[in-house]
């Protein structure tokens, strides 16, 4: 394993994992419940899932991302609910890992079970100090071209971590302030996506995140999801090339989003946002997202 100080270990040189496809890692809700109340969407929702209708959702999605990518399975493990969210526990890219540092204890039995998977598959890690907390992609996304890490602040990660990140990537890291404790994660609010377009809630930001934003996309390129939208988790999405994957919303979101050119299936994944996630939460990439691309072919001008 690695850290910000260690040195380059002959570890370093041993095969890391190659993929010819987009490929996600998934966790089946075996254990799925809402325990406890860590963000505002389990006040309520405390034991109201139904473990049953959770599966069924989760299936669907399972078999939908894997027509278009291949999907690897990690064990559900008792005592911890929210496994399921498989995507806040890390950040994958270029056969390294960045583990999660949790912030609430809740959710830190996690972490042993994944960083165990990871290193059996072959990835080396990058181990994020406790004091750090950090929630994988639920807060760290690259772009379609993995070439610039997009990483929020404010509720669950701290700022710090985004130096970590970028160490371990060498990569330029744009840090974002949420300001709506709704959006804990930046992935219920922004969703970079394949063709230079970028989903997003401007309300979940500062304004100073607002301008980094607008300065890195062209109005053309983004796509303003509205309030009831970003409540419905209109950007909670998995994209792979043209296709996008995403709970079901009561709006023109899914056509608009077919009127710049992709494929959009929309799903019920109601239980799974009673414990605060959606599609992109159940899913973490573990492939590079440059191969996301895929045969995407979207007029610039659309």
């Amino acid at each position: 394993m690695m850290n910000s100080s260690s040195a380059v270990t002959s570890s370093a040189f041993a095969p890391l994992p190659h993929f010819t496809r987009p490929t996600f890692l998934m966790c089946p809700p075996e254990f799925y419940d809402v325990d406890y109340v860590i963000n505002p969407w389990m006040a309520g929702n405390l034991h109201r899932p139904s473990r049953d209708t959770a599966f069924m959702q989760w299936k669907n999605l399972y078999r939908q991302l894997q027509r278009v990518a291949d999907v690897r399975l990690l064990h559900a493990r008792e005592g911890s609910p929210d496994m399921v969210f498989v995507a806040h526990a890390a950040v994958v890219q270029h056969g390294l890992a960045a583990v999660s540092s949790f912030a609430h204890p809740q959710r830190q039995t996690e972490e042993g079970h994944l960083r165990k998977w990871l290193q059996d598959a072959g990835f080396l890690l990058w181990e994020t100090p406790r004091e750090t907390s950090f929630e994988g992609e639920g807060d760290a996304l690259f772009d379609a071209n993995g070439g610039h890490l997009w990483a929020a602040h404010g509720v669950r990660t701290c700022q710090h971590s985004h130096r970590h990140l970028g160490d371990a990537w060498h990569t330029r890291v744009t840090s974002l302030h949420l300001v709506d404790p709704r959006f804990y994660h930046l992935d219920l609010c922004f969703a970079p996506l394949s063709g230079g377009y970028l989903m997003y809630f401007p309300g979940a930001f500062d304004a100073a995140s607002l301008e980094k934003i607008h300065a890195a996309y062209a109005a053309d390129k983004r796509i303003v999801v509205s309030e009831l939208e970003a409540t419905q988790f209109g950007c909670n999405v998995i994209n792979v090339g043209r296709d996008v994957l995403m709970g079901a919303v009561e709006t023109d979101l899914a056509k608009r989003l077919m009127e710049r050119g992709f494929d959009v299936t929309e799903m019920p994944l109601g239980e799974f946002q009673r414990g605060g996630g959606s599609a992109k939460s159940l899913a973490l990439r573990l492939s590079d997202s440059v191969q996301a691309l895929g045969d995407l072919r979207i007029d610039s001008a659309v």
